[in-house]
């Protein structure tokens, strides 16, 4: 089928459920979209521990996928799979939230990363080496490597948390930095100043940790293939996400 010819039987299956509530375009498009709760919950896995169960996670992210079905507008410039992956996204942080899988000791643990790493930026002025936070914590360079890999997926947020964990910041979400939402003037200047925030802090992180968020976010690459790019184990790669997130999370909170 060419692109043309499918590109019309998804706009028609759109028009019949969301004019007419047609209940069979609706089992349709979930037959359709089913594949991208998949990938979503794949990619996620790929930072939890081995513990997790795939099917719970895709079991999340089906529900997800219902809800973004409901919520879409499709006269808007978004494309489904952008606004669905953000949904489906969430719904299974919000699952693994409300089995409260990461045991309180990883929590702390994360916390306590995430302070030494703010409290050395704002002592160096920028941001601060592996041996610099290892020394920190009076770890040795594996012992922090090790702890890295042991908080892999303790970062995990949800996109409908407001922006940097601020409940006083007009409730504009994550979500809404990454998808259009129509937001009201007021909410798209503080959109805004967030992403500048963002940018900046994105900024000031390694070249190495900079290069791995971008193919892993913006290339779609595995953990794995950026291992293959960087010429180092899928561990390490893991590791340097680990840091890269809780480093910017230290920011922006």
């Amino acid at each position: 089928m060419s692109w043309e010819k499918e590109h019309r039987r998804r706009e028609e299956l759109w028009r019949r459920y969301k004019t007419g509530n047609d209940p069979a375009a609706r089992e349709q498009l979930i037959e359709e979209y089913i594949p991208l709760v998949k990938y979503v919950a794949g990619r996620l896995a790929m930072n939890l521990p081995s513990n997790v169960d795939l099917g719970d996670l895709e079991s999340f992210g089906f529900f997800g996928l219902l809800d973004a079905l409901e919520k879409y507008d499709a006269e808007r410039n978004t494309k489904f799979e952008t606004y669905a992956t953000t949904r489906i996204r969430g719904a299974i942080i919000d699952g693994l939230r409300s089995l409260d899988w990461v045991p309180r000791s990883t929590r702390s643990k994360a916390r306590l990363v995430e302070s030494q790493i703010y409290e050395l930026t704002n002592d160096l002025g920028r941001t601060p080496t592996d041996d610099e936070v290892a020394a920190a914590l009076g770890l040795s360079l594996d012992e922090y490597y090790g702890l890295l890999s042991e908080l892999k997926g303790a970062n995990l947020f949800s996109l409908d948390e407001t922006a940097a964990g601020d409940e006083n910041r007009d409730n504009l979400r994550i979500l809404d930095l990454v998808v259009d939402q129509g937001l009201l003037p007021d909410e798209l200047l503080v959109e805004r100043e967030s992403v500048k925030e963002l940018a900046a802090a994105v900024a000031e992180l390694s070249e190495r940790e900079q290069l791995v968020l971008a193919l892993y976010y913006q290339e779609d690459l595995t953990l794995k293939e950026i291992g293959h790019v960087l010429q180092v184990s899928e561990s390490r790669v893991s590791q340097i996400h680990t840091k890269a997130i809780m480093t910017l999370r230290s920011r922006l909170s």
